[in-house]
């Protein structure tokens, strides 16, 4: 029988590529080296631009991605504007130890759940006055309209968690009015709006150590807590395929059953592994889950000839939000132990010179005792510019060693398009 056709599963339209990007706070700066090097040298040895046409993000993530599509229109060069924008980051600038904050979040605990909190809910361990700002000003936002109106982008999302009920509404920006076919699901919303600064602080905003952020009258948090790889959106807005990236580490079995546990873990111990947990999300499930179905797929088309995923989703009467289709993934995933060079570069001399405040002693004290209890915590709270450029650069790395895989990726998108721009 025949082969699958990709062109019939997408009834006659080109392939629509995605970039997920998840959460991980300043992990982030991982992100732009593996975008960097999608962008510039496969670009380069595929000898065209490499097409990105649904943008998709979770908490830095979501910064990341709306960056890239504030700059659209100079596709070889917008994550090196991003790589410059973090390289330049100060921690002293960006984000401060928030006394009153601490103290409020003390007596909120002690008053107990079953209390109001004197602070209303507003409570948080940081003042990140500095990184907002920073954010409003590297990221023109509103030009994001413009180039999903001439066809730049497809789409931009921006994933977060409504704080009074938990569930994850996605902030879905794109050309077109309104929201493509979505199917009912009760822990996801979908929303669509043109993307300001406040979707993307309120998906980066880390319960306890950053504030809610008010939109429309809601408080708003993290995506991360329910959906930090935010695959879904991209699936639903019509991907063919996606690139992930995720700078979580997973450490191998045989090293973490080498490792002793702390014998009294310490809050801070606690809190990172508790991120850790939170920014693990589900996305080797979800993967693994996508190319059941593409096999399953596959091989129906093959036995049944090329009408088989119509008739499937005929007979299953899924609609087109819902309609099951061949969708490709690659996942590229930090190869270090970000972790673990957080801790060693707050200990180092170079981050001692660069940073006089508060939270920056109380980092390095926190290094400078038992690396592996407070590693994880700090390594999401270490904005500095020059610890970014060693996470861009392992990006870079990790990126360039899959580089085939990823030329022949967009190469396969590529064959796909022309076929479907064939005369039939």
């Amino acid at each position: 029988m025949a082969n699958p056709s990709p062109a019939s599963a997408r009834n006659g339209r080109a392939p629509k590529i995605a970039l997920v990007l998840a959460g991980g706070a300043a992990r982030g700066a991982y992100e732009v080296g593996v975008v960097q090097h999608i962008l510039e040298e496969v670009s380069r040895d595929l000898g065209r631009d490499v097409p990105f046409d649904i943008l998709c993000g979770t908490s830095v993530g979501a910064i990341n991605v709306c960056g890239l599509a504030a700059f659209a229109d100079e596709s070889r060069i917008r994550a090196r504007r991003l790589a410059a924008v973090w390289t330049r980051l100060r921690i002293d600038d960006l984000v401060r130890l928030d006394v009153r904050g601490v103290l409020a979040v003390g007596q909120d605990l002690l008053r107990g759940a079953a209390s109001q909190p004197s602070s209303g809910g507003h409570t948080a361990l940081l003042d990140t006055a500095g990184l907002e700002r920073q954010i409003a000003e590297a990221v023109p936002f509103d030009r994001i309209d413009g180039h999903l109106a001439r066809g730049l982008l497809s789409a931009v999302t921006v994933s977060t968690t409504l704080v009074k009920s938990g569930r994850t509404v996605v902030f879905v920006h794109r050309g077109e009015p309104g929201l493509p076919p979505w199917s009912h699901d009760p822990t996801i919303t979908p929303r669509a709006t043109a993307l300001r600064a406040q979707h993307a602080l309120a998906s980066s905003a880390v319960p306890i150590l950053f504030r809610p952020v008010n939109i429309d009258g809601e408080l708003y948090c993290d995506g991360g807590l329910r959906q930090n790889v935010p695959l879904s959106p991209a699936r639903r807005l019509g991907a063919d395929g996606v690139i992930v990236v995720n700078p979580r580490y997973i450490e191998p079995a045989s090293a973490a059953a080498e490792r002793d546990a702390p014998g009294s873990p310490g809050p801070l111990f606690l809190l990172g592994k508790t991120l850790n947990a939170l920014m693990l999300d589900r996305i080797d499930n979800d993967l693994a889950r996508l190319e059941s179905i593409n096999s399953i797929l596959e091989a129906g088309t093959r036995r049944y000839g090329e009408g088989f995923i119509t008739e499937l989703n005929d007979a299953l009467g899924l609609p087109p939000g819902r309609a099951l289709r061949p969708l490709r993934s690659l996942l590229i995933r930090a190869s270090k132990d970000i972790g673990g060079l957080a801790a060693e570069f707050v200990r180092s001399p170079a981050f001692r010179a660069r940073t006089s405040s508060v939270l920056g002693r109380v980092m390095r004290r926190l290094a400078e005792g038992d690396e592996q209890r407070e590693a994880d915590f700090l390594s999401y709270l270490l904005f500095d510019g020059e610890f970014a450029g060693r996470l861009i650069e392992i990006g870079r790395a990790d990126a360039r060693a899959r580089h085939d895989e990823l030329c022949a990726f967009f190469d396969r998108a590529s064959k796909e398009s022309a076929q479907d721009e064939r005369p039939r």
